[in-house]
């Protein structure tokens, strides 16, 4: 391996690459910023911060657990039926998802949203992460992204695993990266594990406590084959404590679908000429 990008839902992960880049020799780590409710959701201020803060960030994300998509599935079982958080906790209402990103659909981009679009497409050493919005408002951003002149998007995993083969097809079509994260298509995708909020109340909850992972890696294959390897990249969203090392994770994924037909020349394509065309290598 080369490099290794990585997240953080806590912080922006640059400062810690700028660190780990003075330490360990021969390699480059590189990080950016998730845009989650710790940073004040949707904020130009962090994405400001971010780009000139250690390094430099290298991708600016739109949330994870901060996207209303995403909070507002979050929740407990109570009693056989599921209930979210924003209705078993008021607060969590107030300080998460009132606080959480949205995109507008119909609407032109507010003035926070228009300022993080420019900071973007003033810096094209930084590419765009969808992050956990829903599918129709990831179809908005990419089209945003052309409207502002923004050259490198990518589908997170998360809006992946929800978007039809046709919609993921005309994403690619429109230039972005199509993501697929070993986490997301097995080990532990049933198993609640949100750590995101510091609030015990919270903890280890997470939406869809009953979901397995839904068609599994041979789906991956199947969808990488039938949009091209050219337009996909793979990655592992391990660092979770439940999980292998992300170096092994990445293992297992090339396995596995080397196992299942990808050839050779498309898992180079995957791991290594994909990234590199995000990272400017």
């Amino acid at each position: 391996m080369r490099a290794i990008v990585f997240m953080d839902v806590f912080e922006m992960s640059n400062g810690i690459s700028w660190l780990v880049n003075r330490v360990v020799p021969d390699f480059k780590t590189y990080g950016g910023l998730i845009m989650n409710t710790v940073y004040g959701g949707m904020n130009p201020r962090s994405v400001k911060t971010a780009i000139s803060y250690g390094d430099g960030a290298k991708f600016i994300s739109f949330g994870a657990h901060s996207t209303y998509y995403q909070a507002a599935r979050e929740g407990r079982t109570v009693d056989g039926k599921f209930i979210p958080l924003s209705e078993l906790y008021p607060k969590f209402k107030e300080e998460e998802l009132d606080r959480s990103i949205r995109i507008p659909i119909k609407e032109a981009p507010n003035k926070q949203l228009d300022e993080i679009f420019r900071l973007i497409a003033d810096n094209p050493q930084i590419y765009m992460i969808t992050g956990h919005v829903s599918v129709e408002e990831a179809v908005r951003l990419l089209e945003f992204s052309e409207q502002y002149g923004i050259k490198k998007v990518v589908v997170s995993s998360a809006v992946v695993k929800d978007a039809s083969l046709a919609t993921l097809r005309a994403m690619a079509q429109k230039g972005a990266f199509v993501e697929y994260t070993l986490a997301a298509y097995t080990h532990t995708t049933p198993i609640p594990k949100t750590h995101y909020y510091v609030e015990r109340d919270y903890v280890s909850i997470d939406e869809g406590m009953s979901e397995g992972p839904t068609g599994g890696v041979r789906l991956v294959a199947e969808q990488i084959q039938q949009l091209g390897a050219e337009h996909c990249i793979i990655c592992t969203d391990f660092g979770v404590y439940t999980l292998p090392e992300p170096v092994e994770g990445l293992r297992e994924f090339i396995a596995c679908l080397l196992d299942l037909g990808i050839s050779t020349e498309d898992i180079t394509k995957l791991v290594r000429t994909n990234p590199e065309r995000l990272l400017a290598l």
